[in-house]
């Protein structure tokens, strides 16, 4: 039986507005560019070559249409004589046919090699990276483990890379249903997402801030909320908050300890939360989770009005994800968001 539908319902639509006015923490520092990058050696080179050819694009657009142009004027002047004066051939345009592929060899030529050279100077990092991180791609929202040589040190996160500044990363990634695409274009080049494979690349970031990076290739119906926010920090900050995260969040409250074992009870079965009973895979893992920007893959901002919407009535946010709807009591709802929102 359906307890509290008609108020749940209202619930949900009231915290999203609610929540709308509180800070937008899914925006990044820097939004989604490939004309500016802050990527280290990787990013400038990219940039370089991207400026390039926009530039040579642009020069044969304008030099296209001038000729077009200039044909078109030239034959109206010349349509009433024509019309009186016999014709005669007094030329061969051929010659300009032969110096303009001469310069079009040329200038493909040299994009050519220049294309090739920043291919294989950006194929591996400056320095062989002290740290990996594998990437998973879900419809729609992303799956981020944390690899170290210490078993201990080994954990998961969602929708939210931590990486720190000044120091290559390298990056394996794979996906758990469709074809996705990585993509931080602020950082470096996107890498695709192969069913049954396992694709690697690298990034450096150059700058410490938030970046925003989106899935490049589509991949269902909310490919479009498929966002994901890249954290490049100092790394005596990326040390501390890897430290934090490997911490269990416990609190005597009697609220949050009741909110727990509703978590486990209603979301456990998908979700898990390092410290607890939950250890659910089909979802996201939750540790942490109030310290992140965003929820639903950088769709909101994380703020307490959202996630109660969210947890409430998740096909609202993102139709078709996988997050059933839980037909929650408003007592049950404000328990488990009591618990989350000291997961920080």
């Amino acid at each position: 039986m359906r307890r509290h539908s008609v108020p749940m319902a209202m619930l949900g639509r009231l915290t999203l507005i609610a929540g709308c006015c509180g800070p937008a923490a899914a925006r990044a520092d820097v939004p989604m560019t490939y004309l500016r990058t802050f990527g280290g050696m990787k990013g400038l080179q990219i940039t370089a070559l991207t400026w390039g050819l926009l530039i040579l694009s642009i020069v044969v657009v304008v030099i296209t249409s001038a000729l077009v142009l200039v044909g078109v004027l030239i034959r109206r002047s010349r349509a009433g004589a024509a019309e009186r004066e016999p014709v005669s051939q007094t030329g061969s345009g051929v010659q300009w046919i032969y110096i303009g592929v001469g310069i079009s060899t040329v200038v493909l030529a040299a994009a050519m090699v220049w294309n090739g050279y920043t291919i294989a100077a950006i194929n591996s990092p400056p320095r062989d990276p002290r740290l990996t991180i594998e990437v998973r791609g879900h419809q729609w929202w992303w799956e981020v483990r944390y690899l170290s040589e210490d078993q201990s040190r080994i954990f998961e996160t969602a929708n939210e890379i931590h990486m720190p500044v000044g120091e290559p990363v390298r990056f394996k990634v794979s996906t758990a249903d469709v074809i996705h695409s990585f993509w931080v274009p602020a950082i470096g080049d996107k890498i695709d997402l192969i069913p049954n494979q396992t694709n690697t690349t690298w990034l450096e970031a150059g700058r410490a801030g938030v970046y925003r990076g989106q899935c490049a290739e589509y991949c269902g119906g909310q490919h479009a909320h498929m966002g994901i926010l890249l954290v490049a920090q100092e790394p005596a900050d990326f040390e501390a908050w890897w430290r934090h995260q490997l911490t269990p969040v416990s609190s005597a409250d009697l609220a949050v300890q009741e909110g727990q074992q509703q978590f486990v009870l209603h979301c456990g079965a998908c979700h898990s939360i390092r410290g607890t009973r939950a250890g659910g895979r089909l979802g996201p893992d939750l540790s942490h989770l109030m310290s992140r920007r965003s929820l639903g893959a950088a769709t909101l901002p994380n703020t307490i009005g959202h996630l109660s919407g969210w947890i409430a009535d998740p096909q609202r946010v993102k139709p078709g994800n996988l997050m059933p709807t839980l037909d929650l009591s408003g007592p049950e709802l404000a328990s488990i968001r009591a618990f989350l929102e000291v997961q920080k």
